[in-house]
C-alpha cells in the first residue's frame, strides 16, 4: 500500500494510490483511522486522482472515515474522482454527505 498521508495546518490529505475494493479496504481503514485519530484534523481530504476503481466496500470505507472525522470535530471532502468513481458516489448517495470537488489541488 502506497497511500500517502500529509498533514498541514489541521488538514489531513490522503492520496489513495490503489483500487478500493474488498481486498484493500481493511488495510486502508486501519491506516486511515490511525492517521485521523493521530492528527485529529479539522478537514480530511480524500484525493482520488490515482484511483481507477472503487466498489461498494469503498463506500463503507468513506462513510466510516466521514463518521470518525465528524466525531472528532472535522469534516471531509473528496477531490479528483474520475467519472466512473463519481457515478458510484452519486448512485450510492455519498455525494449528499461528503462533498465531491473536481480537479482540485490538495488543501
Amino acid at each position: 500500500m502506497n497511500t500517502e498521508f500529509k498533514e498541514e495546518d489541521k488538514i489531513l490529505s490522503i492520496q489513495i494510490t490503489e483500487e478500493i475494493d474488498h481486498h484493500t479496504t481493511e488495510k486502508l481503514r486501519r491506516k486511515m483511522d490511525y492517521e485521523i485519530t493521530r492528527f485529529m484534523p479539522r478537514k480530511v481530504i480524500f484525493d482520488f486522482s490515482k484511483v481507477s476503481f472503487m466498489d461498494s466496500a469503498g463506500i463503507g470505507l468513506l462513510l466510516g472515515r466521514y463518521k470518525l472525522a465528524k466525531m472528532l470535530g472535522g469534516n471531509t471532502k473528496i477531490i479528483n474522482a474520475s467519472q466512473s468513481i463519481k457515478k458510484v458516489l452519486e448512485m450510492s448517495g455519498v455525494v449528499r454527505i461528503i462533498p465531491v470537488e473536481e480537479n482540485r489541488k490538495v488543501g
